[in-house]
């Protein structure tokens, strides 16, 4: 199984190709586990293999139910005591600033987690109150991060372009589906007697909290192979938690410079753009702020740029007035941004004092996607009798 998900998708570490192994196996039990994690598959671009790994999984999961948009309602009829297993592609439609409201999807899958968490309506022609059983697998593709509610649920796969030279091989349907259809069957076959010790097993886990109820169901499986898989299932699950921890809190510094931005711009009137030099200049002034202590020297424009890469914002060259031209920050390049991430900020409309030129873009590449691995964790776990995913 874990040759098969490497034949077709470069994932970004051996670490992450083992928990995509073992979470596939894990649908196959999902009905006698008591919680159910969700596979988070996200970029920071396009064209980085989300929907290929969606395909690979459609093969080879329990009874896969594929969507580019799914309904509340739909989920809510299509789960029951042998739930399907959601896969999900272009999840950030769904979850974007522009989405509309979807809190009672995103509270159906955080629900869904846990085994004894139905949702509660009114439904039928005599509006009695009615359970709605909301435990199943799923898989969520997208671009950026998912809400932090349903990623800290899930296993969390940061995709990456592929490098030159890293190979896959094509996915075609009359070839790839048989072949990976028998992998499924064979994992069904294996895994459907054990579901009774599967739901017995308490595995001593390298982590706590969440983190060990989301991985615990893939912790089992590799107990139940055996043989070198409970030390890899522990070392990926110590290694990805770990990588999750570190984005978390870049996560939160970046957040903290896109408000920061925010008032700069509104303090000088909200203008189209702001020279570099000014914006790092104002950050750093900023006493309540981290910036003056941002890396050895204090934050810079490289600093900068690196922090809001993420964001697909860079600088460029700009026209001011009378002629200068210096490298800035356009002010719309902010607003997707501060929609996603700061949907409490109030956006006011760009104001110009009268004379003033606007700042206009020169020709200039956009950044470069941000690249970069996920980090190895040690081993842990014992062994038992030999099997292979």
């Amino acid at each position: 199984m874990q040759s098969a998900v490497g034949k077709y998708v470069v994932l970004p570490s051996e670490e992450a190709l083992t928990a995509v192994t073992l979470w596939v196996a894990t649908t196959h039990i999902q009905t006698a586990l008591q919680h159910a994690p969700r596979l988070a598959i996200v970029s920071p671009t396009k064209g980085c293999g989300k929907s290929r790994v969606l395909d690979v999984l459609h093969e080879t999961v329990h009874q896969p139910m594929m969507t580019v948009n799914i309904s509340t309602a739909v989920v809510y009829r299509v789960i029951g005591k042998n739930p399907p297993t959601l896969l999900v592609d272009e999840a950030d439609t769904i979850f974007g600033p522009k989405a509309g409201d979807k809190e009672d999807l995103r509270g159906l899958l955080n629900a869904g987690h846990q085994r004894n968490r139905p949702a509660w309506r009114i439904s039928g022609p005599e509006h009695k109150p009615t359970p709605y059983p909301t435990f199943a697998m799923a898989a969520l593709a997208g671009i950026g991060d998912l809400p932090d509610t349903i990623m800290d649920r899930a296993v969390v796969l940061r995709m990456q372009k592929r490098k030159t030279g890293e190979k896959v091989a094509s996915f075609r349907l009359r070839d790839s589906v048989p072949e990976l259809n028998v992998l499924r069957d064979k994992l069904a076959a294996w895994l459907g007697p054990l579901r009774s010790e599967a739901a017995r097993m308490i595995p001593g886990m390298p982590v706590e909290d969440r983190a060990a109820d989301t991985w615990e169901p893939l912790v089992i499986v590799a107990d139940l192979a055996g043989g070198h898989w409970p030390a890899r299932a522990r070392a990926a699950c110590v290694a990805m938690t770990r990588h999750e921890a570190v984005q978390d809190e870049q996560s939160s510094l970046k957040t903290r410079l896109l408000r920061d931005i925010h008032g700069i711009f509104e303090a000088n009137g909200n203008p189209e753009a702001l020279s570099t030099q000014d914006l790092v200049a104002a950050l750093i002034q900023d006493a309540d702020a981290p910036w003056a202590e941002h890396g050895t020297k204090g934050l810079n424009a490289y600093h900068l740029g690196n922090l809001l890469r993420d964001f697909g914002i860079g600088s460029a060259n700009y026209r001011f007035e009378k002629g200068r031209q210096a490298k800035a920050y356009m002010r719309n390049r902010f607003l997707d941004a501060w929609a996603r991430n700061c949907p409490d900020l109030v956006e006011v409309a760009p104001e110009h004092a009268p004379g003033t030129a606007l700042a206009r873009p020169a020709q200039g590449k956009p950044p470069a996607a941000p690249t970069g691995s996920l980090p190895i964790g040690p081993p842990g776990g014992g062994a038992g009798p030999k099997r292979t995913l």
